[in-house]
């Protein structure tokens, strides 16, 4: 609760000031006081600091109480903002004598980042009872004392302070003695004895007298002691010291028994009565648990060691007794100056860890307050952390330092921080302390997955099984956890040609690419497609990478002959004049392969001839050339086996009949032939069955081709097969089966029409030299009503 009855002048009310470093927490220098009675309940309410402070939610802005001592007196309901006891207060413990009783408190928010500060006052309440140190004190007083002299008592000690300590002392009413109060300075009365009139030892040599101390609390406590008051003969003189103050500074590092002061006090009497004997006179606790003073001598001596944090000086009352029973009185003020010898020390009131790395700059990270017990420049501190951090120490108010961000991190760059906070005080010799935090960056999203390539070129062997592991991908992500995580997949084709969810599969967890069936080097060569990678944060990041799948050439295709073509039925057969030269080209083998590379590249070879040694066959080409000059022994007809190979491993091949006749001129060739010659009627039924055919293929190719081309084909068709001669059917190769890189089989183009008649009886020939290949027709030559044959040889 508020502090009743507290007026203006009572609670100060200071100007509200912020301590802004580059928009650091706010301090609110306004003072908030409050107060609680010693011994109150456990969980009793102070205050409410939503309505004193006019702050909103609690829990969201992390709200605290800290004390200077770091001690848990007060807990902080953050739902109803009350503040709470967190345990009884015993205003004697926690602050000795020293009044008033103020805990010093501050209520921390921690987002955004403000401070209030405020008072605790303890009140006392009278929970103890006045106590004298010696229940039994004896006095020796001279009969010959005069009345009105006075003789100092030791006072009553009161734990409690104010009205609630010593107020009061009375004596047990006799003829002798009565009492009078002397003030002690800081509230404090000092009873003192005094005389009221002559003492006669021999009518009575001692008196008794009771000394009561009261409080002043509202039900008062009290305690007694017993005064034995012994009277002793006639002493003239009292002892007196040198001096009546005695002030000394003691280090407060001073070891135990070392010499704190010597008092010295003289007695003009001699013998016994000239004796003086030194002792501590209405002295604390504090000082009788500290000091001793030597009888004889007057030293006083350390009895324990001083701590200047916990007391700065200390008031000694001595007095000199004479063997008479006179004495004197003096004090000694021990001032306890303060030595470096408490390091400083560090709290922390709040750590934030992880901090996000895309934090803006000073973002606070951790709040601590350091304090020194020792005073004066031993109390002074710096605080530094080191120069190679992106961070900044910031000081709020008193004690109190932020730890901001200097500038946004990056976990990528570093992860993790440790940060050593290095407090050093200024006294002699420095002390310094050093702690040291962890302060882990999290991640945010702010990496793509990164491929480990732009592009990946990929090869597989055509005919492949369906389901086969082609290739992997890898992308790489800086970022950590479900940021890092990648998942993998095929993106959307422009090539609507390209039907790529058939052909190609991708693992969504590793990369891994599969080809879904075989694929057929002769169909697709090649295929592009794009891969992406994305991660799994929030937003999600991708990244893309180009694939290129290059289907790499089986051999599965065995050569194909063009020319000549097999017919079994009509058979093509080759004229060779008897006269050709050795080498004469006889004719030219054309044969593709529709497999690519050394697969494709084919060789000839003459397996089985008539006449072995006749004819050769040019490897590279096809070329089918005489090897000698023909004979009249040699057979009219050849047959020659010939086998096209590729070189592919294992290599594939095919084989072709072709048929040669040999001829003595064109003018008269060796016609018929012997097969013909001997039925001729079979043969002209063939023939009709073939041309049948031929105008049935070229029907159908009629709707496919362009009218002109068709029309000239079939004129060449037609007069081929009105004459009996062989034709060369044209087929049509796709494009990808031929070769055009300089492969090709034949090194010229040749051109060859024959014009026969079944029933032609002349021998006479018309030999035409070779056309260019840009003469696309060759005609027929007629003589009067005989048919000439025409050969034409490019």
């Amino acid at each position: 609760m508020m502090e009743p009855g507290v007026t203006a002048a009572q609670q100060i009310r200071q100007v509200l000031i912020f301590l802004a470093f580059l928009g650091g927490p706010s301090v609110l220098s306004e003072t908030w006081n409050y107060s609680v009675a010693e011994e109150m309940e456990t969980g009793s309410s102070i205050a409410n600091i939503i309505k004193d402070m006019g702050v909103g939610d609690l829990t969201a802005r992390g709200a605290r109480v800290i004390f200077d001592d770091y001690q848990p007196y007060l807990r902080l309901e953050l739902e109803t903002g009350n503040l709470l006891l967190n345990k009884k207060l015993d205003r004697e413990e926690l602050c000795g004598t020293r009044e008033p009783c103020i805990l010093h408190f501050q209520v921390l928010l921690e987002n955004p980042l403000q401070f209030f500060q405020a008072e605790l006052l303890v009140e006392d309440i009278n929970d103890h009872p006045p106590t004298f140190l010696e229940k039994l004190i004896f006095l020796n007083i001279s009969e010959g004392a005069t009345p009105g002299t006075s003789f100092q008592m030791d006072n009553a000690q009161d734990l409690d302070v104010g009205i609630n300590g010593v107020q009061n002392y009375t004596i047990s009413p006799n003829p002798y003695f009565y009492l009078k109060l002397k003030d002690g300075g800081k509230g404090r009365k000092y009873p003192e004895l005094v005389l009221d009139g002559p003492l006669d030892r021999e009518r009575e040599p001692s008196v008794s007298l009771i000394l009561t101390a009261t409080d002043g609390g509202s039900l008062p406590r009290s305690a007694t002691a017993l005064i034995q008051v012994v009277v002793v003969d006639v002493n003239d003189n009292a002892p007196k010291f040198e001096r009546t103050l005695y002030e000394v500074q003691v280090p407060e590092n001073s070891p135990v028994d070392s010499l704190v002061i010597k008092v010295s006090a003289t007695d003009l009497d001699t013998g016994m009565n000239g004796e003086i004997s030194y002792s501590f006179s209405h002295v604390s606790r504090d000082v009788r648990k500290t000091f001793k003073i030597h009888p004889t001598s007057g030293e006083v001596h350390l009895k324990a060691p001083l701590d200047f944090e916990v007391i700065q000086s200390y008031t000694i009352n001595v007095q000199a007794v004479d063997g008479g029973s006179l004495s004197g009185k003096s004090a000694i003020i021990v001032q306890v100056t303060d030595v470096n010898d408490n390091p400083p020390e560090i709290v922390f009131t709040s750590v934030i860890s992880p901090i996000p790395e895309n934090g803006l700059s000073e973002m606070v990270v951790a709040v601590f307050s350091v304090r020194d017990q020792d005073s004066g420049d031993n109390s002074r501190m710096m605080c530094s952390i080191p120069d190679n951090l992106p961070f900044l120490l910031k000081p709020t108010f008193k004690n109190f330092y932020t730890l901001v961000t200097e500038s946004s991190l990056d976990r990528e760059s570093r992860a993790e921080y440790n940060i050593t906070i290095t407090v050093t005080d200024l006294g002699t010799p420095r002390l310094t302390t050093q702690h040291t935090i962890t302060v882990q960056v999290s991640d945010v999203n702010d990496n793509a997955p990164a491929f480990t390539q732009t592009s990946y070129t990929l090869f597989v062997q055509e005919n492949n099984s369906p389901a086969l592991h082609i290739g992997t991908i890898s992308a790489t992500d800086s970022d950590s956890g479900s940021n890092a995580h990648i998942t993998y997949s095929l993106l959307p084709t422009h090539d609507p040609q390209l039907a790529l969810s058939s052909l190609i599969s991708i693992n969504a967890d590793n990369g891994q690419l599969f080809a879904l069936r075989a694929l057929d080097y002769e169909a697709l060569q090649t295929f592009e497609f794009r891969v992406g990678a994305t991660d799994q944060g929030l937003p999600a990041l991708s990244s893309q990478a180009l694939v290129r799948v290059l289907v790499l050439d089986a051999n599965d295709n065995d050569p194909f002959v063009l020319y000549p073509t097999q017919n079994a039925s009509a058979p093509c057969t080759e004229l060779l004049p008897r006269a050709a030269e050795p080498g004469y080209l006889v004719t030219k083998v054309v044969a593709v392969d529709r497999d690519s590379g050394q697969n494709a590249w084919l060789s000839f070879q003459l397996l089985k001839a008539t006449e072995p040694g006749l004819f050769t066959v040019w490897a590279h080409n096809g070329e089918v050339r005489t090897s000698r000059l023909l004979s009249e022994r040699d057979a009219p007809k050849h047959r020659l086996l010939l086998l096209v190979k590729d070189n592919g491993d294992p290599p594939r091949s095919a084989s072709v009949t072709l048929h040669v006749l040999v001829v003595d001129g064109f003018s008269q060739p060796y016609l018929p032939l012997p097969e013909v010659g001997q039925e001729p009627a079979q043969d002209e039924d063939a023939l009709t069955l073939y041309l049948v055919i031929a105008l049935a293929s070229v029907s159908s190719l009629f709707f496919l081709s362009v009218l002109l081309f068709v029309g000239v084909r079939l004129c060449r068709r037609a007069r081929a097969a009105s004459l009996g001669g062989c034709s060369v059917p044209e087929a049509h190769f796709p494009g990808h089966l031929m070769d055009f890189s300089g492969r090709e089989t034949l090194s010229q183009s040749y051109q060859y029409e024959v014009c026969l008649t079944g029933v032609s009886d002349t021998k006479d020939f018309q030999f035409l030299k070779p056309v260019s290949p840009d003469h696309q027709v060759v005609t027929c030559v007629e003589e009067n009503s005989t048919s000439m044959n025409g050969f034409g040889y490019n």
